[in-house]
């Protein structure tokens, strides 16, 4: 028999792939119950600034934090904790997408706040090791990818919910080689998985009074995946009679995403791992940039919050780090805020940035020396959110 060889090879991966998902599955029905963060002292926050632009721009970002929850670290109420070493040097030094001990360093912490990490591609020099996101998020356990988008001037005001440890991310390093002519990746869907991330996307839609949730697939192509994804929003619908949801596929709603017309009308998005990701890029793109845009991953135990653009090594080599726009992982900074309980504090951070980004433009990052640096931006942005006159001054912008 032709390839009898390679197909048995192949037959045995599929196997071991099988029997870790089932185990998998067995673990999400076991899963408890959400931390309750009022009853941490401290909570740990820790601070990995990752590569590339990420070690400039994190700097910045726990400066505003320092200010933020000054006298909550006097009183002992919040504990920072930087975490160095998840550089690309590091992690291909030891083969692996998070060496042990700074994972191990990372979960003695309650949240995270991640500057970007080179995830390796063809080419380049270094080993084809598993993007640290994605081993992160597996690793913790962080399920819901979110991601709020907002341009007053279009009325547009978005929140994207992204499955994070399922989809075709799931099991990308795992793909095979057949021969050399052929090559198989896989694709993950569970019942558990896109359950707890539709639901937390119907409530949160409950919760702040919207009434429209989008949900993104290609179920009627990739039907067994995309069509279980699909088949439970309709059926946890359902259970929120009040909230009109729609189906819509990943190749048109990328298109109706920059429709001036029908722009206004999505409120709320969720979507497997991979079409998530292409929406959330192209709607941070339509608020200025993915420089503007900040993430949040949440999970029962675990959450951590970042920077959805990439560690920018080019900006490095070129020595233009210290240009780079920090305004992207301050943003998740105060997503970060407001998932610990710190909501006026996150608001007011959010005023902040907005009066600075999008409004008076006093100091411009274009990532070059044609414009400010980001310690300048954040110079700025520290002495906005000092102003008394802080909200007065946004209620004038909407």
């Amino acid at each position: 028999m032709a390839f009898e060889k390679e197909i048995k090879n192949a037959k045995t991966h599929f196997e071991d792939l099988i029997k870790e998902q089932l185990a998998r599955v067995k673990r999400l029905k076991e899963e408890g119950n959400w931390i309750d963060y009022a009853s941490l002292k401290p909570i740990i926050i820790g601070i990995v600034p990752g590569d590339g632009i990420g070690i400039e721009i994190s700097k910045h970002a726990k400066t505003v934090l320092e200010f933020m929850l000054k006298d909550e670290i006097k009183k002992g109420k919040i504990q920072l904790k930087e975490i160095e070493g998840l550089t690309i040097e590091n992690r291909a030094r030891v083969q692996k997408a998070i060496p042990d001990e700074i994972l191990e360093e990372i979960k003695k912490c309650h949240v995270i706040l991640k500057g970007p990490t080179t995830t390796p591609k063809k080419g380049d020099k270094w080993p084809n090791i598993e993007s640290a996101n994605v081993s992160m998020r597996r690793e913790l356990d962080l399920f819901a990818n979110i991601r709020p988008v907002k341009v007053p001037e279009k009325n547009i005001d978005w929140i994207f919910f992204r499955e994070n440890t399922e989809g075709a991310y799931m099991l990308g390093s795992e793909g095979i080689n057949i021969t050399d002519d052929l090559a198989i990746d896989f694709k993950v869907i569970t019942n558990q998985g896109a359950e707890r991330i539709i639901r937390l996307a119907f409530e949160y839609a409950k919760k702040n009074n919207v009434d429209n949730v989008t949900v993104v697939t290609k179920a009627n192509v990739v039907k067994a995946t995309d069509g279980k994804f699909l088949s439970i929003a309709e059926k946890i619908s359902k259970d929120y009679p009040n909230i009109n949801w729609e189906n819509w596929y990943i190749d048109i709603i990328t298109a109706k995403l920059i429709d001036p017309s029908r722009q206004s009308q999505f409120k709320v998005f969720v979507a497997p791992n991979l079409y998530g990701d292409i929406i959330t890029d192209e709607a941070a793109q339509i608020q200025g940039g993915v420089g503007t845009a900040g993430s949040s991953n949440i999970g029962k135990r675990y959450a951590m919050f970042e920077a959805i653009h990439g560690s920018a090594p080019r900006m490095v080599r070129e020595g233009r780090a210290k240009y780079a726009d920090p305004s992207s992982l301050i943003r998740a900074t105060a997503m970060m805020l407001d998932h610990i309980g710190y909501e006026k504090k996150a608001h007011k951070l959010q005023m902040a940035l907005d009066i600075c980004g999008a409004y008076e433009h006093k100091i411009k990052l274009t990532g070059r020396d044609t414009g400010g640096t980001g310690k300048e931006f954040t110079e700025y942005l520290m002495k906005t959110l000092k102003d008394p006159n802080l909200r007065e001054k946004w209620t004038t912008y909407q």
